[in-house]
């Protein structure tokens, strides 16, 4: 079963609550510890605090000119890997921007996507101050989006949107954009835009910020901040049996080998009578399915045998290795062939003599 999260924050005055509510996307025996990092950022006095699963927490610093930055954390039990899930920058006499990122993916405890797969984000923007006659420069906000790959490390160790081991200041910038009066704008991206010259296997972090223009009197200040995290497209591969082979007696051993396999995905080999066709529900191959409950992506390799009892008739048949993610089914590799038993005739010969 698939559980969802959402974390937030909100204001009233003076004062600042914190509202949680975070659940593990993926079924795992660990347990999670919640906590809120509250950092100055004139001053960059930090502070922590320890928050439930849901409910709201009054802000345990003042909010002090500049603004604090608020980063929803959860560790986890067994691993004690750190997870940041959401960052929020307050300041009383700043206007209020808040950033979503809406994907195909719906788990909610880290915002994910594939790398051949399109996404949206919406910018809400409420406190400027147009309709006060004040200068332009009140009325607008900057959206800035950087990209980062990742590397070996980051996916072995399983580093989760920000991760520790990020260096944000080496991300990509690929544009910077105003937006003008309250209200949400909505940004259509078809596709991610992180390096790499292999388009279906990058992998790395969308950041999204929104930050004010500097006037006479105060800098530019950081109004929200959010990640996208992309993986690669899964492929995969059929090996111990080819294509049109004829098969004369017991079925051979075959390899499935699949990689890049996506966080909360099932992958397994399905086998049915004729050649290669479209949205068939075949007989599932014993031994060949895989459940992925990580945060990120697996290879995989099974070895199948003993497998022909699935394959009860002669004729033509079709072996598919097929993965199964948010985005639908995808076909990694195939196979089909055509099996030709010997007909073995038992009997017995008498006499009436």
């Amino acid at each position: 079963m698939r559980r969802r999260s959402y974390c937030g924050f909100r204001e009233s005055g003076w004062a600042l609550a914190l509202a949680t509510a975070l659940v593990a996307c993926e079924a795992t025996a660990q347990t999670r510890t919640n906590f809120i990092r509250q950092v100055h950022q004139a001053t960059g006095v930090q502070w922590d605090v320890s928050v439930d699963d849901a409910g709201t927490r009054q802000a345990v610093l003042p909010i002090l000119p500049g603004g604090s930055r608020f980063e929803l954390w959860t560790v986890e039990s067994h691993s004690m890997r750190n997870f940041l899930l959401d960052v929020k920058f307050v300041d009383v006499n700043l206007p209020k921007s808040n950033i979503r990122i809406v994907t195909e993916d719906p788990c909610t405890t880290v915002v994910r996507t594939r790398a051949d797969r399109p996404f949206r984000v919406e910018v809400k923007t409420s406190g400027l101050l147009s309709s006060l006659g004040l200068p332009l420069l009140s009325d607008l906000v900057v959206v800035y989006r950087h990209v980062q790959a990742y590397g070996a490390g980051e996916r072995i160790l399983g580093l989760n949107l920000g991760g520790l081991n990020l260096n944000p200041d080496q991300g990509i910038l690929i544009s910077a954009g105003t937006i003008s009066g309250n209200g949400t704008k909505v940004l259509h991206y078809p596709i991610n835009a992180i390096p790499g010259p292999n388009r279906a296997k990058v992998m790395g972090e969308e950041r999204f910020s929104v930050v004010t223009l500097p006037d006479l009197s105060n800098p530019a200040a950081p109004l929200a901040m959010r990640f996208l995290q992309v993986w690669p497209v899964a492929d995969g591969l059929i090996e111990g049996i080819e294509d049109g082979q004829m098969v004369r007696g017991s079925l051979p051993e075959v390899i499935l080998t699949a990689n890049d396999l996506y966080p909360d995905s099932q992958t397994y080999a399905q086998i049915y009578s004729g050649g290669l066709r479209n949205g068939v529900e075949g007989t599932v191959v014993p031994g060949s399915a895989v459940v992925i409950n990580h945060q990120v992506p697996q290879n995989r390799q099974l070895r199948l045998s003993d497998w022909d009892e699935v394959v009860p008739d002669n004729g033509r048949w079709t072996l598919e290795l097929l993965t199964v993610t948010p985005f639908g089914t995808d076909r990694l590799d195939h196979v089909t062939f055509d099996v030709q038993r010997a007909l073995k005739v038992r009997g017995a010969l008498s006499s009436l003599d």
